[in-house]
């Protein structure tokens, strides 16, 4: 290495200080500064940097810049994971509340109505936690599965003066729909239920999908000619002697922005998401109002077995004359203990407050992380790599102290065309990044679809679900049995592959959304083309 005699060699004291902090041997490093021919990536004048050291803090700025990253992506994922758990520790106890509620009330209320079908309660709570839980599971389905078990059992319990055959329950059952034993709870129940528990779900889902997306992109590795970028940004100011040189704002902003251009356009459709969840926040504390609907679950049954009990007469007289007079039972059991044993009055305990303040929280965060990603070259730059003032002339601009005269670039991979730090290929976006970007299109469809009431079934899901809840299951033998007899009366959307898209919830009924599969194809299509260009 060529040492520079005289005075104009300054000392390399900070530099040693700094290479050895951060853990590198000192033997080989200059006392005084040398010629820099050897230097790859640095300004090729005075310099405390060997080629070694010179690589050395390349690799070191790399580590650095993306532990940066990764540490701003858990920021976001604390926030959306905590929201989550938020909503999920409400809604679960809302569900388990209305359940216990029922159990303490129904003994006393309506004796062997309620002790002898206690397994039909117990599965129907099962069925709607399995349902928020995202199994694939027709709700609909469910709820008419429940009252067609429920009306079979009391109708029996009501009648025990009789012999009633399973063919004559699967006549009875056809005309259920026309006698409306249970008055209009059941149909009123399922449009509010469905609705409330689509939202949740989704809502649910939402937070999670962002989460799981912030983690996965804020651990996309830097390219190499970002690498270069960011050890000129960082430690060629040291190499050149000038420790105390902050690096100029401008200048930063564009490194950052060369290295995070793919990054930058989640943006669209992050804020589509972000959007959706407020959207449908809005709703669950509103029209679809959780508190009411879920918390009030076991009150709508005891309506529905009242009006049976209230209109058991006429019911059965309708039955009888539609399916003919069953034979006499030869038990001939008494019905006295199957009817009510004493007035009980249920009541349900409100946590509107609680939803209200959720919902506040939650919109807080959301429209707090809208801008994330495009904010984010600002926020490390002021932050992590401690640039100096926009107005700073005396900062490092890349090759000496001064200041910066390039113009900062725009966000996005397709405004790095002309990026004068950082040389950015914007004909090969990441894969890993747009991967991410069609998962936001998915889960923000969801959302939409969720905001006008149309249920999307999640599949291969309950990993990211697991842990919400009970782990009850319905059974087969339980579940399969007449499930043709009560079809639902709309199927739900199946979506392979969690999460899907559409701009936003506003207007979202005015205009159909678009399916997760078409969407799934087109990405598919665009990937398989990029790979082909290259």
């Amino acid at each position: 290495m060529r040492v520079f005699p005289g005075s104009k060699a300054r000392s390399c004291a900070e530099v040693r200080q700094l290479y050895g902090a951060k853990g590198f041997s000192l033997s080989g490093v200059p006392q005084a500064e040398i010629s820099g021919e050897h230097l790859r990536i640095c300004p090729q004048g005075y310099t405390c940097c060997t080629s070694e050291m010179e690589e050395n803090f390349a690799n070191k700025s790399r580590s650095e810049f993306e532990a940066m990253m990764k540490e701003a992506g858990r920021s976001v994922q604390a926030t959306l994971t905590a929201q989550h758990r938020s909503f999920d520790s409400y809604f679960q106890d809302l569900l388990n509340k209305s359940e216990k509620a029922l159990y303490d009330a129904f003994p006393s209320m309506y004796g062997e109505l309620y002790t002898q079908n206690v397994k039909v309660f117990k599965d129907l709570y099962s069925e709607l936690r399995r349902y928020y839980r995202s199994s694939n599971i027709n709700l609909e389905e469910a709820l008419n599965e429940f009252w067609t078990r429920l009306l079979e059992r009391l109708f029996k319990l009501l009648n025990p003066q009789y012999h009633i055959t399973d063919e004559y329950l699967d006549c009875m059952v056809k005309h259920a729909e026309q006698h409306k034993p249970f008055g209009e709870v059941p149909r009123d129940l399922k449009v509010k239920a469905t609705r409330a528990f689509i939202a949740a779900r989704s809502y649910a889902q939402g937070f999670l999908v962002g989460s799981d997306v912030a983690r996965k992109v804020s651990q996309v590795s830097l390219s190499h000619e970002c690498t270069r970028a960011i050890m000129k940004l960082m430690y060629c100011p040291h190499c050149r002697g000038m420790s105390s040189v902050k690096p100029c704002n401008n200048y930063c902003l564009n490194v950052v922005k060369g290295c995070l251009a793919n990054q930058a356009d989640l943006n669209t459709e992050w804020k589509y998401l972000m959007d959706s969840l407020i959207g449908v926040a809005d709703r669950i504390d509103g029209p679809y109002n959780l508190d009411t609907v879920i918390g009030t679950i076991h009150m709508r049954i005891a309506e529905a077995i009242s009006n049976l009990q209230e209109n058991k007469d006429s019911i059965t007289s309708k039955v009888f004359q539609g399916c003919g007079n069953p034979k006499i039972s030869t038990k001939g059991s008494s019905s006295e203990d199957k009817k009510r044993r004493g007035k009980v009055t249920l009541e349900a305990k409100s946590s509107a407050q609680a939803l209200e303040m959720l919902v506040l929280d939650a919109k807080g965060n959301l429209t707090a992380l809208k801008t994330y990603w495009i904010t984010l070259p600002s926020t490390l730059c002021s932050k992590k790599v401690m640039a100096s003032s926009a107005s700073d002339d005396k900062c490092w601009n890349g090759m000496t102290k001064g200041s910066y005269l390039p113009e900062v670039m725009g966000d996005g991979l397709a405004n790095q065309i002309n990026n004068p730090e950082v040389e950015v290929d914007i004909t090969k976006p990441d894969m890993t990044i747009r991967q991410q970007i069609m998962q936001l299109k998915i889960m923000t469809n969801r959302l939409g679809n969720a905001n006008i009431g149309n249920d999307v079934d999640f599949q291969d899901t309950s990993d990211d679900m697991s842990g919400s809840g009970s782990g009850d299951s319905c059974p087969d033998d339980v579940c399969g049995k007449r499930l043709s007899k009560s079809p639902s009366t709309r199927q739900p959307e199946t979506h392979a592959i969690p999460k899907q898209s559409g701009h936003g919830i506003n207007g979202a009924s005015s205009r159909s959304l678009p399916s997760a599969s078409l969407l799934l194809l087109l990405s598919v299509a665009v990937i398989t083309a990029q790979h082909l260009w290259r």
